[in-house]
């Protein structure tokens, strides 16, 4: 009787545990990555692996519960994006196809090459984000002609087959895009992220990866509580301290992204 009681008790406070540093690593990867403008599979993905969550039922969880992260940064940038709702639209027309792509493609095509363009990508912008020091800081309304509205689109719908089958980086991609070809500050550019790439482009995301595998719903629930309030909390923190905290985020961000993707990229092939 003893040793059952002792045997139920260890399993609680196992259970716990588990439960409370998921829900903890959820709201400390949100945190940063509404901030940052993405980034959030950095840790909560890996997490949910070393927890003993297979792949597909990782990754399906971790694209809806971001969800929850772009909603919540949605709901305290709602002001922000109206002015670019417009840009929105495009990014839903021409990027939900992608990712239906992406998603539809994941279980066919080697992980490891994706893993290593991306991670190199991004370890490049968070160079890039170093040394240009204005970079995001000013908005403006940059004049586009018909090649550049083009060349945004087929970004768009690239960058939307890689957040299909790859859980990290392509809100950071987003992000970047939207200042270097509007002139955006991180701000604004982020606003119009959380709304396309953290709710739609993810919700379609997860709809597909989850007829591969199930979600587990008791994961799923803290998952989406520590994205919604992470979301909301990081958006809040972007609004006190501006774009000068946004850009150091989204540097250090986009660095440790892209080494977890190269390294993710090594792993596998060897």
């Amino acid at each position: 009787m003893l040793y059952l009681l002792a045997t139920l008790v260890n399993s609680f406070d196992y259970s716990f545990y588990k439960s409370f540093s998921i829900f903890l690593i959820s709201l400390f990867a949100n945190t940063f990555s509404a901030i940052s403008g993405g980034g959030a599979g950095l840790l909560q993905l890996p997490a949910l692996i070393l927890f003993g969550v297979p792949y597909y039922q990782a990754l399906a969880s971790h694209k809806l519960a971001t969800v929850a992260l772009g909603l919540g940064g949605s709901l305290r940038n709602s002001k922000s994006l109206k002015i670019d709702i417009y840009i929105a639209f495009q990014i839903l027309i021409f990027g939900l196809p992608g990712v239906i792509f992406g998603a539809s493609i994941v279980e066919f095509i080697s992980e490891k090459y994706l893993y290593l363009f991306l991670g190199i990508i991004s370890i490049l912008l968070a160079f890039y984000s170093l040394f240009k020091s204005d970079l995001g800081l000013l908005s403006g309304n940059n004049e586009l002609h018909l090649i550049h509205k083009i060349r945004f689109l087929i970004f768009i719908f690239l960058i939307g087959i890689l957040n299909g089958s790859i859980s990290s980086g392509t809100g950071l991609l987003v992000t970047i895009l939207l200042i270097k070809t509007f002139g955006m500050d991180f701000l604004r550019a982020i606003s119009v992220t959380f709304f396309t790439v953290g709710i739609f482009w993810n919700f379609t995301g997860a709809v597909f990866l989850s007829k591969i595998e199930s979600v587990p719903t008791n994961i799923l629930l803290l998952l989406i509580v520590g994205s919604f309030i992470g979301g909301y909390l990081g958006a809040h923190l972007s609004k006190i301290k501006g774009n000068k905290l946004i850009k150091k985020t989204f540097t250090i961000v986009c660095f440790f992204v892209g080494i977890s993707l190269i390294i993710k990229s090594i792993i596998i092939f060897f």
